[in-house]
């Protein structure tokens, strides 16, 4: 796994540090950030996602809250 560090909440103390990298080889996004509570996660299931589709949280799966100023790291559609 070939990881690039794409950034971190900007002015973050030492104990509280939402980051976000990329993986190189699949292009997918490792993201530290805040577990959601469960009141949010209780809101995703009742907004649900597809027709039919589950709205459980399955064991390997996790719900993070990622703060808004964050979404500046995310890399668009046709980044590499």
């Amino acid at each position: 796994m070939r990881l690039r560090f794409l950034g971190i909440i900007p002015n973050t103390p030492d104990t509280d540090s939402p980051t976000i990298w990329l993986d190189e080889e699949t292009g997918d996004l490792l993201i530290q950030s805040y577990a959601a509570t469960e009141a949010e996660v209780k809101a995703c299931r009742e907004v649900g996602s597809i027709p039919g589709h589950s709205t459980e949280v399955p064991d390997h799966e996790v719900i993070i809250r990622l703060p808004k100023v964050m979404r500046q790291y995310l890399p668009g559609p046709d980044s590499e």
